[in-house]
């Protein structure tokens, strides 16, 4: 069965730092693309960050550019999302998700079942 299992979320204060991660079971992600996505309360899910199989192209929202970084682990079959400074609209529930191919986000085939991050004083 393949699966996707987050890991990290928490209640951290503005400014701090967390970092997800994002391992794989029954399936590989050697070439598979890899995306994060947040959905906050009654907003709809952002696709906030990707990183290609190699890890060696990453793309970012916006909305987090400069301070969030993706990576990945191939060995260890995980992908990371390490979140700086953050403000209270980071509050969200945090995915992860494996895409069909290896350069880009563009469908997710499996999705994991989400982590909370809650940002607040």
């Amino acid at each position: 069965q393949s699966q996707l299992v987050e890991s990290g979320g928490g209640l951290v204060q503005p400014g701090g730092s967390l970092r997800l991660s994002c391992a794989a079971s029954g399936f590989s992600l050697d070439y598979r693309a890899i995306g994060w996505f947040r959905q906050a309360p009654g907003k709809e899910r952002e696709g906030i960050s990707c990183i290609s199989s190699s890890g060696g192209s990453t793309n970012y929202a916006d909305s987090v550019k400069g301070r969030f970084a993706i990576s990945r682990d191939n060995a260890k079959n995980t992908a990371y999302l390490q979140m700086n400074s953050l403000k209270p609209e980071d509050t969200a529930v945090y995915y992860c998700a494996a895409h069909v191919g290896s350069a880009y986000c563009a469908a997710a085939v499996v999705w994991g079942q989400g982590t909370q991050v809650t940002v607040s004083s």
